[in-house]
C-alpha cells in the first residue's frame, strides 16, 4: 500500500484515467466495426469523418501507437474508396 499522500492520489487518478481511455478506446472500436460493416457509400463518408477523428485523438493521448492509428485510418480509407 502507498505510503504518501500524493502516492494515494496519484493511484485514484490513474484508475480514474485507466477507465476513461478505456471507454474512448472501446468507443472508437465500436464505431470501426460500424463502418467496416456498412455498405452504403455515402453514410460510411460520414461516418469515416467521424471515426478519423477519434482515431487521432486516441493517438494524440497516447492510447494507442501513432503508427497504427496511421494504419488503421489507411485501411478504412480504403475500405471506403472501394465501395
Amino acid at each position: 500500500m502507498a505510503n504518501h499522500k500524493s502516492a494515494l492520489k496519484r493511484i485514484r487518478s490513474n484508475e480514474a484515467k485507466r477507465l476513461r481511455n478505456r471507454y474512448q478506446h472501446k468507443t472508437t472500436r465500436t464505431y470501426i466495426k460500424r463502418l467496416e460493416n456498412t455498405s452504403d457509400k455515402s453514410e460510411a463518408q460520414e461516418l469515416l469523418k467521424k471515426v478519423v477523428s477519434m482515431i487521432d485523438k486516441l493517438a494524440k493521448k497516447n492510447i494507442i501507437h501513432k503508427n497504427k492509428a496511421a494504419h488503421k485510418k489507411s485501411q478504412l480509407m480504403r475500405h471506403v474508396n472501394g465501395l
